[in-house]
């Protein structure tokens, strides 16, 4: 982004967030004892002005600068341990990387660290338990796709307006403000959005070194419909080899283009590439019934994994196995080179675009950190996010590890070593600014200049910046939930019979609520609209 215009969305950020005061989000901090805004614990007169921060850049980010005033906060506070939960596969060299990671905070901010991953097969149960017990924990990964507004309305994550402004400035100086306003949920943000690509594709990601091997003309792969022939072949030749690889139903999840408007585990969507507002469910629109039919078709001849349901092993992670020819991939600039790094699989994958480029809250809120409202110190975890937003030692030790152990680094082009396979989780997107992030050698060394390429030109949903307010419909929400566990992913996956299954399930929704739901939402939306 151009710095002028940076600067002045700067301005304006700050002058709209002014107005805001910090609160436990929706139903309070239940017995909170931490404090959700002011100073961290042992600071010395409760002065947030000499908070880490760091210079904007081109970059999108430098190493967090003004480090004799992080060195005289670090000096008033007392040691504090931060507990970060996130969603990927936990990792051999975690405890070596926290120990190279505290070396920074404790300089820094006076703080250690502790990494709690969470498998993705897991998450949804674990998290849900973890905010339902009122666990303490400082910071926690969340997402529009990922339950984002029901747990903002849960009372899980504080209010970070206050938060942001004291402590966060690295943020607002490097983040583009379009992430910030598109994940407010009633003007308040409460989740700091990953620094990554704003636009979204759906498409394919396979195994090139396959496709050549057996002669498969890709070329002519336009629409999913076209793998069928593909993956005749796959399974034929390669008997051991799963053509389609899924961890719940990728083609409804990445393929349809809906708008879920802020959450989307909440029924109620539109199509983001088109103009019609009227909110509906998903089910009932023809994309929807085409991707599951064709889902069912290439489960029946067994080119999905049986086990695609319940499996709690992700697309990403399975192609570590090597027996996985192709899995159905949120795609961007670069997606290929990134998995095969995580995999193993240098210059093995290449990717497909199916949809054209959109853009909508999906993308605005698709990967933050939020800082729960059991946190003991909600003003160390910004402090934390905010050097992930800043500093590039940090960040580049959380996504990729130890320089020297598990990567050599040229310039800003890293090469696995041998250990690389211990410490590579594959969430870079989840955690603080990609743009300060190095590059494998396997991937484009302008790698961030194509990024900023892909988001010029993409459609914008009409629900651009709306996130939806399940508080008013929560017990339906709580309800409807249940019913998409029992159903979603087995018609999605192909597992069942969708001419059967689909007309109970969509039953089953309307009697859990989801007419009073999706009023709910188009209510709020039409309100969003008439104020733009």
């Amino acid at each position: 982004m151009k710095q002028m215009k940076k600067k002045a969305s700067i301005v304006l950020l700050l002058g709209m967030t002014t107005s805001l005061v910090l609160s436990a989000c929706g139903g309070g901090n239940n017995g909170n004892n931490g404090s959700s805004g002011g100073s961290p614990s042992g600071s010395a007169g409760g002065s947030a002005s000499a908070s880490p921060s760091a210079s904007p850049s081109d970059s999108g980010g430098s190493k967090a600068s003004g480090d004799s005033s992080t060195a005289s906060v670090a000096a008033d506070l007392k040691p504090y341990k931060l507990k970060v939960v996130y969603e990927g596969p936990p990792q051999p060299d975690e405890k070596k990387v926290e120990d190279a990671m505290n070396k920074i905070l404790t300089e820094k901010i006076n703080a250690t660290i502790d990494l709690i991953p969470i498998d993705w097969g897991v998450w949804d149960d674990k998290m849900n338990l973890m905010i339902a017990s009122r666990e303490p924990v400082d910071v926690l990964f969340t997402a529009q796709w990922n339950g984002y507004s029901k747990n903002v309305a849960k009372g899980a994550y504080l209010d970070l307006g206050d938060l942001l402004k004291q402590y966060g400035q690295g943020i607002i100086d490097s983040l583009d403000p379009a992430f910030l306003e598109g994940s407010k949920i009633n003007g308040k943000n409460y989740g700091i959005p990953t620094n990554k690509e704003l636009a979204f594709a759906g498409g394919l990601v396979y195994r090139k070194d396959i496709a050549d091997e057996l002669g498969l003309d890709m070329s002519q792969v336009k629409k999913p419909e076209d793998l069928d022939a593909i993956y005749k072949t796959v399974k034929e030749k390669k008997p051991d080899m799963i053509p389609l690889y899924m961890m719940g139903g990728s083609l409804v999840g990445q393929l349809t283009e809906f708008d879920s408007l802020g959450d989307g585990t909440i029924p109620g969507v539109i199509e983001k590439e088109k103009t019609d507002t009227t909110v509906k469910l998903a089910q009932d629109f023809d994309v929807y019934k085409r991707m599951v039919n064709i889902t069912r078709d290439y489960y029946q001849k067994g080119y999905i994994n049986k086990d695609a349901a319940t499996t709690q092993l992700s697309e990403g992670d399975a192609f570590k196995a090597g027996n996985v020819f192709s899995a159905i991939q949120p795609l961007k600039p670069g997606k290929d080179a990134e998995l095969a790094a995580a995999a193993g699989l240098q210059n093995k994958l290449t990717e497909i675009y199916f949809t054209g480029k959109t853009v909508s809250t999906s993308e605005t809120a698709g990967a933050m950190l939020a800082i729960s409202s059991t946190s003991g110190d909600p003003a160390r975890a910004m402090m934390f996010i905010n050097l992930l937003h800043t500093d590039k030692e940090l960040v580049n030790l959380i996504n990729f590890g130890i320089e020297g152990v598990h990567y050599t680094l040229n310039g800003d082009v890293m090469t696995p070593t041998a250990q690389a396979a211990n410490y590579s989780p594959g969430v870079a997107w989840e955690l603080g600014n990609q743009f300060l992030n190095h590059v494998w050698d396997s991937e484009a060394p302008d790698k961030w200049d194509q990024f900023r390429q892909f988001n010029e030109g993409a459609i914008k949903s009409p629900g651009l910046g709306f996130v939806f307010d399940s508080e008013p419909v929560k017990a339906e929400v709580g309800a409807l939930a249940n019913v998409i566990k029992q159903y979603g992913a087995a018609i999605e996956t192909g597992s069942v019979d969708p001419d059967k299954m689909l007309p109970e399930y969509v039953s089953a929704l309307k009697a859990a609520g989801v007419d009073k739901v999706i009023a709910e939402k188009q209510k709020q939306f039409d309100a969003f609209l008439a104020s733009k």
